[in-house]
Order: structure tokens, then C-alpha cells, then sequence
């Protein structure tokens, strides 16, 4: 297409002349852009999120979860299935026989109406063991001490408060260490409370109770298994060598010869991450492409205006040719309306795109989450190939009629 300064200038007098109509046709394409810049960039901030919050926990932990699993699906325990084969006495047996595993520790999860003479804070206990310090990464005491092995081994009611739980029942104003809550009816005296940690795991770190693992199964939930276990590994020890480790250990108590009648998963922080990033890429893709039909149904309207604009200059087509201009001159003024037009929506739709994205990270990170802004180059670079595309694509069949219209017909149109 040779670059002619008369054509582009008639273009642009003809899309100025029909503003709002030009407006709407490139509506479809700036929506179609927006869709797939914002969600091409909000996968890759969820991405991020991903990434953030399993490096929070730690990169030198092993996850022991019950219920078995492939290499690249979630264990069943994940999907809310509830698997009653992991015990304390599994981790137990972790950290004495796995000379790379530093610590081991249990958990188990509850929900919890914490109350201190007239407030109430809705929140969530976890049962853990004693060397719980150990193993979590940046967890800190601001007052008292952590309970002990002992204490975790019997039904001590003893708890150490998370930092926005000692907030909601003293305000900051009591000291916390010392006095004696309610936790689900039971009475428990508090002797420590956490430094703030903010969302790690996708959980809050401060919104929750910690109490003695034997307590939170036999008083308050009544089980006798675990939700989860982590296991703290030597910097710089084989994390596959003693992953295979903990596997033999857990094979020999739980009396497992077949690896595939395994009833537990052991999971590094990279598996897991890579796991979670491969879903995430393929739900991004996926909605990209989704986004993607937005861009054709708005090239289909390209088209149509551009065959009413053909219809609607069909005696300008037919003076144009009588005083000399060629199919070439014809077509390409229509084709670059298009292109124009096409090429107008994409700016303003990677504009609008960035921005909403821009204000999604804002939001979410005002909401406590680890969400990085981040706009694809990617997505951008194919939003305008497509755009170009879309443009050619759809302007082509409206400029080819333009350009073939009979001339003395065209003079005669009415």
C-alpha cells in the first residue's frame, strides 16, 4: 500500500464527519483489546500472588499433606476430601530418621469465637507442635514464649495470640500475657503473642490462635489425624533425595510396599509452585482466547458500517472513477478507514486495559494481598498484530466492493 497524504486526509474528513458512528464501530475492538490486556495482565498478577504467598512460607519446607496424588495434580486432601491417615507420630518420625529435616511440625485447622470479658472476635485456631518457631519462616514473638513440646503433647489450654487477635481483644492498651480467653466455650490462659506477619500460604498469619496440637484435636475438634504437616530441610540439602526420604519413612509406618496404594503427598515449595503456575498459565490462555471472540464479533461490526459507508458513497465511488481514480485508489481509501478505525479502538483498548489492571493491583493490594502490577508485553504485542489483522481481515470484502461498483451505475444510484 503506497502511502498517498490525500487518501489518509479524505479518510480521516469522512470519520470526522460521522463521529459518534466511528465511535461505536470502534467500540467492539477497544472492548476486545481491553479483555485481553486486563486478562492476560490480571493472570500474571495472580501469578505473582501465587508466587509471593509460597515464598512467604518458605523455600526450604516440604509440605507432608494425606492423600495420595499424580506429580501434577493437587493431593485429594486439597479438594476437601477428608483423609484420616497422617499422623503426629508421622512427623514425629520425619524429624528423627531424615537427618536433612531440621524440624518437623503438625497442624490442624478449626474455626474459633474468641472472647475476653465483652469482646468477641470471630477467628480460626491452629493445633501445632511445640517447634513450630522452627519450622515457619519470619515467625516471631512480640511478648511471652511459644508453648512447649510437653505442653504440645498433652492437653495443655494454654495459646499464643496472632497479632491482629490480641489487637481485636485488648486494643493494644492490656497486656495480653497472662489473662485467660474463651476459645469455643473452653477456657485458655494466654502466654505469648505474635509479631505481625501479614498473608502467607493464602492464609492470614495474624487472624488466627495457636494452641497445642494434642488440645485442638482430643478437646476442641475430637480427631485423632492431621491436616498437614511441614517439614524445615538443611539450606542447600537435595530437596528430591529427601523427598524420597520422608517418602520411606511414611511408606514404612503407614506399612505401604506399592508406591501407588500411597495414602500421603510430599510436596517441595517449587513443585507446588510449579504446579500452581501451570494452571494459571492454562486458565490465562484459555480466558485470553475467550476475550479473543470479543475482537472478531467487533470486526464483523467493522464491517458491516463499512459496507453501509460503501452503500452510502456509492455516487461519491462513481464520480471518483469518473474523473480517473483506479480500483487501487478506491480500495485503498476504504481499507484504510478500516485500519483507521481498527487501529484508533486498539490504542484506547490497551489504554483502558492498562488502566483497569493498574487499579485491580491497587484494590488488591489496599486488601492485604501480595499482588504485583503487572502489564504482558506479550499481550499487548499480540492485541496489535491481532488488531492488524482484524483490520485487514475485515476491511478487505467492503473495499473490494467499493472498488469493483460499475461507475456509470454508481452516478446512477439513488
Amino acid at each position: 500500500m503506497r502511502f498517498d497524504f490525500r487518501i489518509w486526509f479524505g479518510t480521516l474528513q469522512a470519520l470526522k464527519r460521522n463521529k459518534m458512528r466511528s465511535f461505536l464501530t470502534s467500540l467492539g475492538i477497544v472492548i476486545g483489546i481491553s479483555s485481553v490486556v486486563i486478562i492476560m495482565s490480571l493472570g500474571a498478577g495472580a501469578q505473582s500472588l501465587v508466587v509471593n504467598q509460597i515464598q512467604g512460607i518458605g523455600g526450604d519446607l516440604l509440605a507432608i499433606l494425606p492423600g495420595a496424588s499424580d506429580d501434577d495434580g493437587p493431593p485429594a486432601s486439597v479438594m476437601g476430601i477428608s483423609i484420616t491417615t497422617l499422623t503426629t507420630e508421622d512427623l514425629q518420625a520425619i524429624e528423627e530418621r531424615v537427618p536433612e529435616v531440621t524440624a518437623a511440625a503438625a497442624y490442624v485447622r478449626g474455626t474459633a469465637i474468641a472472647s475476653w470479658q465483652n469482646k468477641v472476635d470471630d477467628t480460626s485456631f491452629l493445633g501445632t507442635t511445640g517447634n513450630y518457631m522452627q519450622v515457619e519462616e519470619g515467625a516471631e514473638l512480640i511478648a511471652g514464649h511459644f508453648f512447649s513440646e510437653d505442653e504440645a503433647n498433652s492437653i495443655s489450654k494454654v495459646a499464643v495470640l496472632g497479632y491482629s487477635v490480641a489487637e481485636e481483644l485488648f486494643n493494644g492498651n492490656i497486656d495480653p500475657i497472662g489473662e485467660r480467653i474463651k476459645i469455643n466455650k473452653e477456657s485458655f490462659k494466654i502466654i505469648g503473642v505474635m509479631a505481625e506477619r501479614g498473608t502467607a500460604g493464602f492464609q492470614d498469619q495474624d487472624d488466627q490462635i495457636f494452641i497445642p496440637i494434642t488440645t485442638a484435636q482430643k478437646l476442641m475438634l475430637g480427631i485423632n489425624y492431621l491436616t498437614f504437616g511441614r517439614a524445615k530441610v538443611t539450606q542447600g540439602a537435595d530437596i528430591d533425595f529427601v523427598i524420597e526420604e520422608v517418602v520411606d519413612v511414611l511408606r514404612d509406618r503407614h506399612g505401604i510396599d506399592n508406591p501407588q496404594e500411597d495414602d500421603f503427598s510430599v510436596r517441595s515449595s517449587e513443585s507446588t509452585l510449579n504446579t500452581l503456575n501451570s494452571i494459571t498459565d492454562a486458565l490465562n490462555y484459555f480466558l485470553g482466547m475467550v476475550a479473543g471472540i470479543s475482537l472478531i464479533v467487533g470486526g464483523i461490526g467493522i464491517m458491516n458500517i463499512m459496507l453501509v459507508s460503501v452503500s452510502e458513497s456509492t455516487k461519491e465511488i462513481g464520480l471518483r472513477k469518473a474523473v480517473g481514480a483506479t480500483r487501487r485508489d478506491i480500495s485503498i481509501y476504504f481499507l484504510v478507514q478500516t485500519i483507521i478505525l481498527t487501529l484508533l479502538g486498539g490504542i484506547i483498548g490497551i489504554f483502558w486495559g492498562i488502566l483497569v489492571s493498574f487499579l485491580a493491583s491497587v484494590i488488591a493490594n489496599a486488601l492485604g494481598y501480595d499482588w504485583n502490577f503487572v502489564v504482558s508485553v506479550v499481550s499487548i504485542v499480540i492485541s496489535l498484530i491481532f488488531t492488524i489483522i482484524v483490520a485487514l481481515a475485515f476491511g478487505w470484502y467492503p473495499a473490494k466492493k467499493a472498488a469493483d461498483l460499475n461507475p456509470i451505475e454508481a452516478l446512477r444510484y439513488e
